[in-house]
């Protein structure tokens, strides 16, 4: 079932994003030839005024094929797509992110609308209260007791549970001096943590400090925040959930050109997505519908990026041609076409190589030849 929800997802985004270049395009009165959901043989293909339609084996893409959409095959006739204005053309190529944007931002209404689980809010309610005690744990060696409530390590406050799992989880080995409350008196201790393994969401190991505590057991219903908004209050807060992830989307791009953040940290493909998509599953269509919106803004930002095959590519070879009054050369063309092609394929490759690390795929393999 979560292949199929993987499919059908995939299939939506590809189905919204082509659909605006098809949609386009017709309105401008160039003649559409091909429109495919998937790459590879053909499953199942019909045609409509004059446009043939096809389900393809690879559910992993999509293309519009228009008439007279590359400059040395155009004859000049008028519903060939290079017979058409650079403006009509730019539209034609734009159309296809905004839908995705646009559905990303339907998603987030309909996400606020269900109601959502606030995760800040939810954090914030879980006290850095001790619930239990781990057996022979350095806080167990050290004196922590159920009930104890901390406040700091090493002059570093604790607002909260999280605050106090993120802070310790990065510590290291060296010793925290721990202040907590006990029976209304503040207490000081000094304890070490140990390092330990501890999957991430992609299965893959890390070691982690630990000093093994467990908070108190909340139910359900008190512990997690739900909030819900109406009809006209879900499209305004769509709007700040679209622009945040807009924003934090166009961060992370320039932290990862700028060297300050890593790609294996910025970038996931496929199987990362299934993954996402997987655990998704597991709580509620609101969270689903919020993964869907994100991947779907995430795909117009990528598919807007300046480099062919992308649309941001065409775009700027528009812009371009606007600028100088004439396209580039047939030869120039197709030379920044098979340089920009061989870059999106090695981009690919390691994408995957970096989703199949997260998974420990590859320490696999280099285990098999050692």
């Amino acid at each position: 079932m979560i292949v199929l929800l993987f499919i059908l997802i995939l299939s939506v985004l590809i189905l919204v994003h082509e659909g605006g270049h098809f949609l386009t395009a017709r309105k401008f009165g160039v003649k559409v030839e091909q429109f495919a959901l998937g790459f590879g043989p053909k499953i199942y293909s019909w045609t409509s005024q004059g446009t043939e339609y096809c389900l393809c084996a690879i559910p992993l893409g999509g293309f519009v094929k228009m008439s007279g959409d590359e400059r040395a095959q155009c004859k000049g006739a008028g519903d060939e797509y290079f017979s058409k204005s650079a403006g009509h053309r730019a539209l034609i190529v734009l159309m296809g992110p905004v839908i995705n944007y646009a559905l990303a931002y339907l998603c987030f209404v309909l996400v606020f609308m269900i109601g959502f689980i606030d995760m800040d809010a939810t954090q914030k309610k879980v006290p850095a209260l001790i619930g239990k005690i781990v057996a022979g744990s350095p806080a167990q060696k050290a004196g922590l007791m159920s009930g104890d409530h901390i406040l700091s390590a090493d002059g570093h406050v604790f607002a909260n549970w999280a605050d106090m799992q993120d802070y310790i989880s990065g510590a290291g080995e060296h010793q925290l001096k721990v202040t907590l409350t006990r029976g209304g008196h503040e207490v000081i201790i000094g304890l070490t943590p140990e390092m330990q393994k501890s999957k991430d969401m992609f299965g893959r190991e890390h070691n982690v400090s630990r000093i093994g505590i467990q908070p108190p057991e909340i139910s359900s219903a008190d512990k997690l925040v739900v909030r819900k908004y109406g009809f006209i209050g879900a499209w305004g807060k769509a709007a700040e959930e679209l622009w945040s992830i807009t924003a934090r989307t166009y961060s992370a791009l320039w932290e990862m050109v700028s060297g300050q953040r890593s790609a294996r940290e910025g970038m996931t493909g496929l199987i990362g997505i299934f993954i996402i998509i997987k655990l998704a599953a597991g709580i509620g269509v609101s969270v689903v519908l919020h993964v869907v919106g994100v991947i779907s803004a995430s795909l117009a930002i990528f598919n807007l990026l300046p480099v062919i095959p992308l649309d941001g590519g065409h775009l700027a070879y528009l812009g371009l041609e606007k600028l100088r009054g004439k396209p580039l050369s047939a030869s120039t063309e197709e030379m920044i076409a098979r340089i920009g092609f061989g870059l999106f394929i090695a981009l690919a490759v390691f994408v995957f190589y970096l989703d199949f690390e997260r998974i420990g795929l590859i320490d696999k393999i280099i285990k098999l030849f050692h």
